[in-house]
């Protein structure tokens, strides 16, 4: 028998047997005794060992969470009995009530997990057992606040209509890129998510209005960002619409279908895109106009009811981090000014000598020999570039990983319709089962936000070694929970893709570029800027302005991409402190190990120790690099 197929039987009879319900009580526990025989009057029965209690809470995580986020169980490629129900056509739903439900489910699972004592077990056991209970209660999200939505990328995001994420930008990427179309019913159930969208809508027309009534209010620019990605959503004629573009592409593969089938059904489609789509988002568009007026004026969270505190949970979660505000403030303003010396240094030996290091580089921008020609040409050469860097690295790699994953990346430019409110790169996951590759999102929206010497250093970090290595790795690890592969643990996650920027580096990557290591130290201050932008804006009290003119004179980015970026960090508080801070840490690590080890420190097999275990809290990477020393002993 196929031994995830094994495990998921062996779960559910064990969920089944111990008759697990979702309660949000801290104190629940489960029965953990060790094979401990219990008679009845017709039958002899054993408990369930530990072991086996987990697994059974492992699934039912994973099944709460992905019956509640039906989009984002299909952009992982997960099957009706993955999720415990048919998902292919389900839209989800973000009413108060479905919210609540989804945050107690996970909290109480989250609390089972913990409570179960598992003695004797090795330190594979004990790592799933402690990032489990981590994992499920990032997606409960902190339990004093019902503000928000749950994210199953970044957990508890504040704000559920703004200008960079949420279910009306995301959830039809996930349709357009991931929903398959191979066949009649698959296309159907394409046709009946488009049908849902009014569903969708008045449920996260609900949950602002809820959010609202606890005076808990977007700041004024992020709202005003989500109109205007919301109205230019539906801008196009409706048959004109992505959504069926790419539907008519995906049909055209279809052989089992008639010509007459296939456009009854793109009609259909037609249809549904501009009876239910665009009215949802119309709607959408409406009431957040008509909260416009009680919106903030103010930037960081600080501003909302007990946003102090939310702010610290934010660092917890996704920093990683015990440091307060103030600490995390420092570490930044250091880091900016040991970064910016170096570059000094680089733009004096290249005769770039007057004006602040923010200056010189804002004039570096200018110069046409970096710039890719602002037009169809220059944005393909732009991607045959990145192409042809991935390919150049993975090659230059090999020496210094071990494992390689199975799953491919590929390069893509934002759609237009999201570009203006997305980041510079992203990387979206592959399909579980391979029928998708991992993806390398560039915005080219201004092509002077993507001069060339920055160019290497954002692919490193997006695609190899950074993020598409990593998470292909992790979802390599098959023995791993499922929630474990898919973990985004944001300061292991961005701080690898930071670290990978360094190994490519050392790698020597830009040798004999010192233009490129100069984008390479660029990116790095840049992350240091956001330690002290980020916290000036949540704890310090900053100004949207202010935030921009210090990033703008620091690193000398073009400016519409250091606008994008403060209002991306005033919608995600402290989603931008995991890139430094996990930094940091795993180069605290490889040091570590490397005195300790000296000539036998092997830098393959320590890439191995941080990734094949998967993303994980920095207690637990610290934990397994020791294990993994204390072996070398």
């Amino acid at each position: 028998m196929n031994k995830n197929l094994k495990n998921s039987l062996l779960a559910s009879a064990i969920v089944a047997a111990l008759g697990l319900s979702a309660c949000d009580k801290a104190s629940d526990t489960v029965a953990v005794n060790k094979a401990t025989p219990a008679t009845t009057s017709t039958e002899k029965m054993t408990l369930p060992s530990a072991e086996q209690t987990l697994t059974a809470l492992y699934q039912q995580a994973k099944q709460s969470l992905f019956k509640q986020r039906a989009l984002s169980a299909t952009m992982y490629g997960l099957s009706a009995q993955d999720v415990g129900q048919a998902i292919s056509d389900k839209m989800e739903l973000y009413g108060v009530e479905n919210e609540a439900k989804l945050r107690a489910d996970l909290l109480s699972i989250s609390n089972q997990i913990a409570s179960v004592k598992l003695e004797g077990a090795d330190i594979k056991a004990k790592n799933n057992q402690q990032v489990m209970a981590g994992l499920t209660r990032y997606f409960a999200g902190e339990p004093n606040f019902s503000v928000g939505f749950i994210d199953t990328w970044m957990g508890l995001s504040p704000f559920i209509v703004n200008q960079i994420n949420g279910p009306l930008i995301d959830i039809p990427r996930i349709m357009q890129n991931d929903q398959p179309i191979t066949t009649e019913q698959e296309a159907l159930d394409y046709i009946t998510r488009l049908a849902a969208f009014g569903r969708l809508a008045s449920s996260i027309i609900e949950k602002q209005a809820f959010d609202a009534a606890q005076n808990w209010l977007p700041p004024k620019v992020t709202l005003q960002g989500a109109i205007k990605y919301l109205n230019g959503f539906t801008r196009v004629a409706a048959d004109q619409h992505t959504f069926v573009s790419v539907f008519t592409d995906k049909i055209a593969k279809v052989d089992a279908l008639t010509a007459e089938q296939k456009q009854d059904l793109i009609q259909q489609v037609i249809v549904q895109v501009s009876q239910v789509v665009y009215p949802a988002y119309q709607s959408v568009a409406k009431a957040s106009e008509q909260l416009l007026a009680k919106s903030r004026d103010e930037s960081g969270i600080w501003a909302q009811p007990k946003g102090s505190d939310y702010y610290r949970d934010a660092i917890k979660q996704l920093a990683d981090s015990e440091l307060t505000p103030s600490e995390i403030h420092q570490v930044g303003l250091d880091e900016v000014a040991r970064i910016s010396i170096a570059m000094d240094i680089i733009l004096q030996e290249q005769g770039y000598k007057q004006g602040s290091v923010g200056e010189r580089m804002v004039a570096l921008n200018e110069e046409p020999r970096f710039l890719y020609e602002d037009s169809k040409a220059g944005r393909e050469e732009l991607l045959s570039d990145i192409n042809g860097y991935i390919t150049e690295i993975t090659t230059k790699m090999a020496p210094f990983f071990k494992t390689t994953p199975s799953y491919q990346v590929e390069v893509k430019a934002f759609p237009v319709e999201v570009q203006d409110g997305a980041p510079g790169g992203q990387y979206t996951s592959p399909a579980v089962d391979g029928s998708k590759p991992g993806i390398y999102w560039i915005n080219l929206r201004d092509m002077k936000a993507n001069p060339k010497f920055g160019l290497k250093t954002l692919t490193y970090h997006e695609a190899n070694p950074g993020h598409h290595w990593q998470i292909a790795l992790n979802l390599d690890q098959a023995e791993l929970p499922f929630l474990r592969r898919i973990a985004p643990y944001n300061a292991y996650a961005e701080g690898w893709a930071l670290y990978s920027e360094q190994v490519a580096f050392e790698l020597g990557m830009y040798e004999n570029d010192p233009f490129g290591n100069l984008g390479r130290l660029q990116a790095e201050l840049f992350r240091a800027v956001r330690l002290v932008v980020d916290t000036g804006l949540h704890d310090k009290r900053w100004t949207r302005e202010q935030a921009i003119s210090y990033m703008s004179e620091q690193t000398g980015t073009a400016e519409s991409d250091v606008i994008a970026e403060i209002e991306r960090y005033m919608a995600w508080p402290g989603q931008a402190l995991g890139y430094k801070l996990g930094m940091l840490k795993i180069l605290s690590l490889r040091e570590q190990a490397q005195k300790r080890l000296g000539d036998a420190f092997d830098l393959a097999e320590f890439h191995d120790v941080v990734l094949l275990n998967g993303a994980v809290p920095m207690a637990v990477l610290s934990r397994n690099v020791n294990h993994w020393l204390d072996s070398k002993s």
